[in-house]
């Protein structure tokens, strides 16, 4: 049997030194990894299990068809409970993740989100009408901006200005925390997440953390009230929760209605305003892809839904190559090996943690030629 190749941790200094590196330069160092380890190889740390990464096609397809009992995906994401809090679908794994997926994603299928696209267009809209003809300004922020309000608008539903303005300003202050490797080393390195003065990043996370799970339980309360004085349909994705059933007629807790929701707010802003912000670079700075682009659009009729630009090839392509040549997220999150198992011929014990490396994936020359060159034409 080949040997899988190995990066051995035989010190805390070098685990500390090698993590500090990978949270500076994680792009140069997964390249450089790919380059001299392959596809498939394993980090060895002291006393400990292997930590697996895999950007091979092949182990990639067995590890996310294997039996849903085979891997745990919350328990390694219990680092992140500080965050989205304990009962985020994120750090849930068996029967419990079963149930809250049940609950949470008939709300975010196509055909359910279709009365919240005008919603979405008017937002949109209403950001872009501020900008100004030859003025520059940084993508990234309208991105965020239009993400933001979206979410907050479909998916809390928030009625009351003052909040909702409130809730928005917090979220951008808490996000500026992550926005540097300095202030987000916290997440990184748990022994930072301690209170060492007002002016820290880790007391000024919780300040900003208290004040939106404060804003968040007013809102559950006020929805719940709402939904029992009046039989109106819902108009948000939160009161749609808040009426939900799992297969035992129960219905989500004040706490885990909180704890999806702020994971919604996290997973769906930021990484969605990085992408789009990337699509824009792309075409400002490849004028011939939005050349063909523009063309494709100046085709449409005037009254479109949001099925007809979903089904436009040369849109979806682009996204597409966006989304392959800089992924929002460079790995998946962990898997914790709950069973044995083989893979490309190697065997792993439980216990073992797999790490599926996107951009690696997304960055190999035999199913990417020329993985570096922006070229929708690929999809």
């Amino acid at each position: 049997m080949q040997t899988i190749p190995t990066l051995n941790n035989s010190s805390d200094l070098i685990r500390t030194i090698r993590k500090i590196n990978y949270v500076l330069r994680s792009i140069p160092v997964v390249e450089y990894r790919s380059r001299k380890y392959g596809d498939f190889y394993q980090m060895r740390f002291k006393n400990s299990p292997p930590t697996v990464f895999v950007s091979n096609p092949q182990a990639i397809a067995e590890i996310f068809t294997a039996p849903l009992d085979t891997f745990q995906v919350g328990r390694s994401n219990r680092g992140l409970s500080f965050l989205f809090g304990d009962r985020s679908l994120l750090l849930l794994d068996g029967k419990e993740h079963k149930n809250h997926r049940r609950l949470l994603m008939p709300n975010f299928h196509g055909e359910s989100l279709q009365k919240y696209s005008q919603k979405i267009v008017n937002i949109t809209r209403t950001v872009c009408d501020r900008w100004e003809i030859d003025k520059p300004f940084q993508i990234r922020d309208p991105m965020q901006e239009i993400t933001l309000r979206t979410i907050l608008t479909v998916v809390f539903g928030i009625d009351s200005k003052t909040r909702y303005d409130r809730l928005r300003q917090l979220f951008v202050r808490l996000l500026e925390t992550f926005n540097h490797p300095l202030g987000s080393s916290f997440i990184f390195f748990p022994s930072l997440q301690k209170d060492l003065g007002p002016f820290t990043p880790w007391a000024n996370f919780i300040r900003i953390q208290k004040e939106i799970k404060n804003l968040i339980y007013t809102e559950i309360a006020e929805k719940r009230a709402l939904l029992t004085e009046k039989s109106a349909a819902p108009e948000d994705i939160l009161s749609l929760l808040i009426l939900a059933k799992d297969e035992n007629g129960e219905q989500m807790s004040d706490r885990e209605l909180h704890d999806e929701l702020i994971t919604l707010l996290f997973a769906g802003h930021d990484t969605t305003a990085s992408a789009l912000s990337w699509l824009f670079y792309w075409l400002h700075y490849l004028p011939e892809i939005q050349e063909k682009l523009r063309f494709e659009l100046n085709n449409l009729a005037n009254d479109l839904d949001y099925k007809t630009v979903n089904n436009l090839p040369y849109l979806n392509a682009t996204i597409s190559e966006t989304l392959r040549i800089y992924p929002i997220a460079i790995n998946t999150f962990p898997r914790i090996l709950s069973k044995p198992i083989s893979l490309m011929g190697h065997n792993f014990e439980p216990g073992s943690w797999f790490l599926v490396s996107l951009y690696a994936l997304h960055h190999r020359e035999d199913l990417y030629p020329n993985s570096k060159q922006f070229q929708p034409a690929r999809f």
